[in-house]
């Protein structure tokens, strides 16, 4: 067994290699095959769920039923479109239904499969109802506003738990953030539900504080990100994901919180509409990028390199 002193050492002297190069040049960690619909789920579906949160909160305050109403055709339409980009990425429709045969609380994937499904049923729920009470006499309010409330209590889920999802991963620039992804991420979420409101002629005072704070609260993010100089996290500050996230953060904090100070909050919402879909990609991308970063080392022979693997892989 390849003791901790014998792998620090073999990491400290690692080679970055090729992979096509042979066996010893195999990477150590799998690289993320995610495509393009997985930013996207990320992006839809987190948006989605913070809406329901914001349209539960207006529904309770006894807000504009408008602003209400709204919020619910965002988290519908969101939950309707998650499914199957989820599923796009998965290949077959069969593997998500796999995934529902049972519910397991310490897998990142079982719970976010689960949340995606009750999300999606209430929330179409709650925007069935909606529609039904302006169309018809039927009493359907009630049915609608507890749908919202449930939909609300899934969506807080729905838009924090991919960055659980990625956290709980042996990637090094996930692993390194775990404690902070799923605040980042349903940060993001807020303010792109917020910008949706608001670009759909929604002028309230508290979504414009809400804006404001979400807006802050990720140029506080980026200064975090940009501040952390550990080797984990160069991808995020190095090459082409270096500029993504950094082009990323300036879209979801800086700008949206300098052009909300002054009263251009249309422009601040499309920029942090913009700044959430690419903070997504940036962080799928350094994703891939870490897991490229570590190479078996060329001196190692084939028992340790099998040993070295598995003690990262734990």
């Amino acid at each position: 067994m390849i003791t901790e002193n014998r792998l620090e050492e073999l990491r400290r002297n690692a080679v970055p290699m090729k992979p096509e190069s042979g066996y010893y040049g195999m990477p150590l960690l799998k690289e993320p095959v995610w495509t393009w619909e997985v930013p996207a789920y990320f992006f839809v579906g987190g948006a989605a769920g913070a809406a329901a949160v914001v349209g539960a909160a207006a529904q309770i305050a006894g807000a504009d039923r408008g602003l209400v109403s709204d919020a619910r055709w965002i988290a519908g339409a969101g939950a309707m479109l998650s499914g199957p980009l989820l599923v796009a990425d998965l290949g077959r429709p069969e593997r998500f239904l796999n995934m529902l045969r049972v519910f397991k609380v310490q897998s990142p994937m079982s719970v976010g499969a689960w949340t995606l499904t009750a999300f999606g049923t209430f929330a179409s729920a709650a925007l069935f109802a909606d529609e039904m009470r302006k169309r018809t006499q039927l009493p359907v309010q009630l049915i609608g506003d507890a749908s919202a409330i449930l939909s609300a209590a899934t969506g807080l889920l729905m838009a924090t738990y991919t960055g659980v999802l990625i956290g709980a991963t042996a990637i090094p620039v996930w692993s390194q953030h775990v404690s902070v992804l799923p605040v980042h991420f349903g940060a993001s979420a807020l303010a792109s539900a917020v910008s949706m409101l608001e670009l759909a002629g929604h002028n309230q005072k508290a979504l414009n504080i809400l804006g404001l704070a979400v807006a802050a609260f990720e140029t506080y993010m980026g200064y975090r990100i940009e501040s952390d100089d550990s080797e984990a996290s160069e991808p995020l500050r190095r090459g082409m994901t270096g500029i993504t996230t950094r082009v990323g953060a300036f879209f979801s904090g800086p700008l949206p919180l300098l052009l909300r100070i002054a009263r251009f909050r249309k422009a601040a919402a499309a920029s942090s509409l913009l700044g959430s879909l690419i903070t997504r990609t940036a962080w799928v991308e350094a994703g891939r990028a870490s897991s490229r970063d570590l190479r078996v080392p060329l001196a190692l022979d084939g028992r340790n390199a099998a040993g070295a693997r598995n003690q990262i892989g734990k």
